[in-house]
């Protein structure tokens, strides 16, 4: 057995660490360092810059959850934008309604999605769809230009709200998201743990506010992350979250292995300590 571990470190306070079965690939991109490699809890796993990131085991609780709300509550689901979501895990979910007929995705690193096409081909195995036009860029500078057709949904496949990524957790750039936006469209990220970076969260609900009439955080479990409890939140002009279209879900539902129709209704309900929390935001 290997004596190799890896160890996400969270402000040198939390850990979190995987037995390396076998290193896949080790690199560093003019972004960030990346790192592919198998485990026996999880299987294979990306890390980015030393924080685990996706796992073949794990990451449909995190894709399924980003991807579906968003999906089946937009007015319509025919035209979607993806920015990041390298690993090819959100492409995926998306491009099982039958509904869409385009998928815009733009990720800024093509070292990742190199890697990941290679290594974890379990995860995106939607590559080939005619439907997905893959863009490597930035994120923020493709949704500022204002000549873009509308989309009905655009999810936020991003790192952490903080640090290097905050650019994408910014008023200006969910503004920019906003306006790119077909009526009745829904903007969906991954706001963080609520608990453990709570902070973080609460400045995420807090820009978000400000932009988007209608912001709901919903939640679920993302067990390779250093917290269990994870966020997403659904943004939109008025769009009701729990007002699913039943077709769609019934398109989708039997072959997700944790969203169901149940597990998104039950996803909106808000623990106290967050409802204190949210409900100081004003």
């Amino acid at each position: 057995m290997s004596d190799d571990w890896y160890v996400e470190d969270y402000r040198g306070e939390f850990r979190v660490g995987l037995r390396v079965k076998e290193w896949l690939h080790r690199g560093e991109s003019e972004y960030q360092k990346i790192d592919v490699f198998d485990s026996e809890v999880f299987g294979r796993v990306l890390a980015l810059d030393g924080v685990l990131n996706a796992s073949e085991r794990a990451e449909f609780f995190y894709h399924e959850m980003l991807v579906h709300p968003a999906m089946v509550t937009a007015a319509a689901a025919r035209r979607v934008l993806i920015i990041g979501g390298g690993d090819g895990g959100t492409a995926r979910e998306v491009l099982r309604h039958p509904t869409v007929e385009e998928v815009v995705m733009v990720e800024i690193d093509g070292a990742v999605v190199d890697a990941c096409r290679r290594h974890l081909g379990a995860i995106g195995s939607a590559w080939e769809d005619p439907r997905l036009e893959l863009i490597i860029g930035d994120g923020a500078a493709y949704v500022a230009r204002e000549e873009l057709a509308p989309f009905d949904v655009i999810l936020l496949d991003g790192t952490d709200p903080e640090g290097p990524g905050e650019v994408l957790y910014e008023n200006y750039f969910y503004s920019q998201c906003r306006a790119r936006l077909a009526p009745g469209g829904v903007f969906a990220i991954q706001s963080a743990s609520p608990f453990l970076m709570r902070e973080v969260f609460l400045r995420a609900q807090r820009r978000l506010r400000a932009v988007f009439a209608d912001v709901r955080p919903y939640f679920g479990p993302a067990p390779l992350y250093c917290s269990g409890l994870w966020s997403w939140t659904h943004c939109s002009a008025g769009v009701d979250p729990l007002a699913a279209d039943p077709a769609r879900i019934e398109a989708i539902e039997p072959g997700c292995d944790y969203y169901n129709r149940e597990i998104h209704r039950a996803a909106f309900a808000v623990p106290n300590f967050l409802r204190r929390e949210l409900a100081g935001l004003g």
